[in-house]
């Protein structure tokens, strides 16, 4: 039951007025509910009223300044909106409020709901379809102005570049959806694991090799460290961290990948020498179509999707991703394998 200092008996106890099932009802509701008195004390709490803003039941009634820290929802509740939202200081979350009348001649019940999540998503949805907009416009509009130029029959000549032009562009929009499509499969659960018995070094060299041998990769990874888990999606996350190092290196610098034992996990690491990203990028960098620098170029810059197929790739296969600034400049991103993955060579 809420809690209540008007409460019969104990003061301390639950309201346990017969037939009170509406506090029965709210004292486990998944909803914060505080009651407050004509003057806008608090008098009572549910649990997750209390456990939310750790309330004493014992120092009841208290200013419901007191007892929330929060002199935005007293802000609400003295001007009386029946509906609000408010961001909260101390706790930095967002809540919406909602004011009712309680039971009794005076008494109004607050109820507060933690949509803090709720609005991250939201946000999150609005940002994907605006950068998908954002990706998808420059190709369609290029495909568009060059199927215009062919229309104007032009020269032998151009024809063909024109043609190359709307094949390279057709490949870029399919190369989007077939990530978003790979993304889709993941977060959807539909991405199974073929674990295999394989050796992590030969998997690095061959990772490296594709870059070709325009680039100088050094790397450094214990030998007979063999592992079991899934070779191909693996590769294919180390392949992204690699193709992402050489677009953001300058040329002719190299790139180095070191895999080791450490602790209770193998870790893989990839450090280019770039400019490196700012600390409160770091989080967001596996975020769909987030850029740290929006400025450059798509074809020097990808989409924005690699190191989000990569974090879950690496989520599937239980293990973890971060980045982090090298010591010697540039960036590093690290793919830690959970011990479990190790093998008896």
């Amino acid at each position: 039951m809420i809690w209540d200092r008007h409460s019969q008996g104990d003061p301390l106890e639950p309201n346990s007025r017969p037939g009170d099932l509406f506090g029965d009802l709210l004292e486990h509701a998944p909803v914060m509910a505080l009651l407050l008195d004509p003057n806008n004390r608090v008098i009572g709490a549910n649990e997750a009223a209390r456990i939310f803003f750790e309330i004493d039941p014992s120092r009841l009634p208290a200013s419901l300044v007191e007892v929330t820290l929060e002199s935005r929802i007293f802000e609400v509740v003295r001007t009386g909106r029946s509906n609000a939202e408010a961001q909260l200081v101390h706790r930095r979350r967002t809540v919406a409020i909602r004011l009712a009348d309680g039971q009794r001649q005076g008494e109004r019940l607050l109820y507060l709901t933690d949509i803090t999540e709720l609005q991250r998503l939201a946000t999150v949805r609005r940002e994907f379809v605006a950068n998908l907009v954002h990706e998808l416009k420059t190709p369609i509009t290029s495909l568009r102005l060059t199927a215009e130029s062919l229309l104007g029959e032009p020269p032998a000549r151009d024809r063909r570049r024109f043609a190359e032009r709307i094949v390279k562009e057709a490949d870029l929009i399919s190369k989007i959806i077939d990530n978003l499509r790979q993304l889709g499969d993941i977060e959807m659960g539909a991405m199974s694991i073929d674990s295999t018995r394989f050796d992590l070094s030969e998997l690095v060299q061959e990772s490296v090799d594709r870059l070709g041998a325009n680039r100088t990769v050094n790397f450094d990874v214990t030998q007979g460290l063999v592992v079991t888990t899934d070779r191909p999606k693996l590769a294919q996350a180390l392949g992204n961290l690699l193709d992402n190092a050489v677009k953001f290196s300058p040329p002719a610098t190299a790139i180095d990948v070191d895999a080791h034992v450490i602790g209770a996990e193998v870790v893989i690491s990839v450090r280019d020498r770039g400019p490196g990203i700012s600390p409160e990028h770091w989080s967001r960098v596996f975020e769909r179509f987030y850029k740290v620098d929006r400025a450059r170029p798509r074809e020097a810059g990808g989409f924005g999707l690699g190191l989000a197929i990569t974090k879950h790739i690496v989520n599937v296969l239980g293990g973890r991703i971060w980045t982090e600034t090298a010591r010697e400049g540039g960036q590093v991103f690290f793919i830690a394998l959970p011990h479990q993955v190790l093998t008896s060579a």
